[in-house]
């Protein structure tokens, strides 16, 4: 099966993942997301219904309007991916005016454009909600046209939602599997978290929705898949489901040369039989 590439660039990306989350998410009608970021795992599995949440509202925004509006849009993007966007003053400038319109359809032109324009495809905005990614220096900033074209096909299959974590879990249907990539739990208690959508996401974070997870597997029947950092913490969060670790190669310094593996711990909580099957196996 051919991997699909997300069209945004997206910090923790789950691209190189993609093959063993697939193998670890067991079979369900809709797979729900509720951390969906750039949209690997969507892309590259075959449900017949998505539920893609996010609390980052440009992200959610974006993918609504290409799902609905794909030629429009991509027409309309394609202006901002040529020499004379692609300095340090009109990247600037465009930030500026993304910081200031709350028109949905510019906000979501310029999204893309700071996306693949700004350092490292980061998505970053200070307290008081303002963008504030530098300007990444690339030499010819990829359009991603093909990848927003499969984006949208498959969009047809999925509902987009901004919200948390904790509203997504309240809507899961039976049926669903859910697909946990909050953002990660430091690898050591000096690593800064870094903020996410304007608000950090906090040991207390971690703590409260490996419980909402294992409830739901528990007390609902559905299951629940995450990733996260390999740490003695997250292997203490994650006591009651079946732990798998995979390596998965981390740029660890400003030298890209200089990449090392990192472990990552998928942690399925599966789903808790009804009384019902147990009582038919009798």
């Amino acid at each position: 099966m051919k991997k699909h590439r997300a069209f945004l660039k997206w910090a923790g990306g789950k691209y190189s993942l993609v093959e063993e989350i697939q193998r670890h998410l067991p079979p369900a009608k809709t797979l729900v997301e509720p951390f969906v970021g750039a949209g690997s795992v969507f892309l590259n599995t075959d449900y017949e219904h998505y539920l893609l949440a996010d609390i980052n509202p440009d992200l959610i925004n974006l993918y609504n309007i290409l799902k609905k509006s794909p030629q429009r849009y991509i027409d309309d993007v394609r202006q901002f991916f040529t020499p004379q966007y692609n300095h340090k003053a009109a990247y600037l400038q465009i930030r500026h005016d993304f910081n200031l319109t709350r028109d949905p359809y510019l906000r979501s032109l310029y999204f893309l454009y700071l996306n693949r324009h700004g350092f490292n495809g980061l998505c970053r905005y200070n307290k008081s909600g303002g963008f504030n990614v530098p300007f990444g220096s690339y030499k010819k900033p990829y359009f991603p046209e093909a990848e927003m074209w499969y984006f949208s096909e498959k969009a047809q299959k999925a509902t987009f939602v901004c919200e948390t974590y904790q509203q997504t879990f309240q809507r899961v249907e039976q049926g669903s599997v859910v697909y946990c990539d909050p953002p990660y739990a430091p690898l050591s208690t000096t690593a800064n978290f870094t903020s996410y959508a304007g608000q950090g996401f906090s040991l207390d974070d971690q703590a409260a929705l490996a419980d909402i997870a294992e409830k739901t597997a528990k007390e609902r029947g559905i299951p629940v898949l995450i990733s996260n950092h390999d740490t003695t913490l997250t292997r203490r969060l994650y006591l009651g489901a079946e732990l798998s670790v995979v390596k998965v190669k981390r740029t660890i310094s400003r030298n890209t040369g200089s990449r090392n593996k990192v472990d990552e711990l998928l942690a399925l909580f599966p789903a808790a039989e009804s009384e019902f099957e147990i009582l038919a196996q009798d």
